[in-house]
């Protein structure tokens, strides 16, 4: 474990109190293989809050946000709505190469043996195409304050939303260090010089998704990830 890897966790258990980190890694630009020079490296993790402060008139926060490096915990029970709604950064968690993992327990692994039992076609389809979709209207809105390159890495990650979330949504499975990353920046700096570009990228994409058939099941797996939330209670009662 590095020692910037080192400070994060020992913030994250200063921030936490008495909970307990169950996963851990590397995630964003880094993780897709589209960082430059100048990227800041993204952490994601999930962390079990005692089961007993989540019962009292003051319960635990779910979500842990810091910056400087950007760390972002969520605790086990906001992350697994996260995933079960298709939420694709939360998701990312769950599908990390195994490189790309700084911490790991038994019961977050319990949580990648389940990522499976998370997805469902629509909300796979709605949530990496809405995103791309609100990327999209970012980039036509033409804020004034937005640089060259800004308006790339929007646009990089529009055209990455849409071919992690077809590749999710018709296989079942989803590659989170692109394949071809000189791609996507060629598409960004496209996009940059004339933010119009991305409209035929996206009515193509709008038709892949309508004439793909997924794989996925029509609603997840909820018992599932209710018994390994319970399993992850029981064994955090008192923290």
């Amino acid at each position: 474990m590095t020692q910037a890897t080192t400070d994060a966790m020992t913030d994250a258990e200063d921030v936490f109190q008495h909970g307990t980190v169950l996963l851990s890694g590397i995630v964003g630009s880094t993780a897709y293989g589209l960082a430059g020079p100048d990227s800041d490296v993204d952490r994601l993790g999930m962390y079990a809050a005692p089961t007993l402060s989540l019962l009292g008139l003051h319960t635990a926060r779910d979500s842990h946000v810091t910056s400087s490096p950007d760390v972002t915990f969520h605790e086990a029970a906001k992350l697994a709505r996260l995933v079960l709604g298709g939420n694709p950064t939360a998701s990312e968690l769950l599908w990390l190469p195994d490189d790309l993992y700084e911490l790991r327990t038994p019961l977050g692994d319990e949580a990648i043996g389940l990522r499976t039992a998370f997805l469902s076609a629509r909300r796979v389809h709605d949530a990496y195409l809405g995103y791309a979709t609100q990327q999209f209207r970012k980039l036509l809105s033409r804020d004034p304050t937005w640089t060259h390159r800004k308006i790339a890495k929007h646009a990089r990650h529009l055209m990455r939303l849409v071919d992690q979330g077809h590749e999710l949504y018709t296989t079942g499975n989803v590659t989170i260090r692109l394949r071809d990353p000189e791609r996507y920046h060629a598409f960004g700096e496209q996009v940059a010089a004339d933010p119009e570009t991305a409209r035929p990228f996206m009515a193509a994409a709008e038709e892949r998704f309508a004439t793909a058939r997924s794989v996925l099941p029509t609603e997840p797996d909820s018992a599932a990830a209710e018994d390994w939330l319970l399993r992850v209670r029981k064994a955090f009662w008192e923290g």
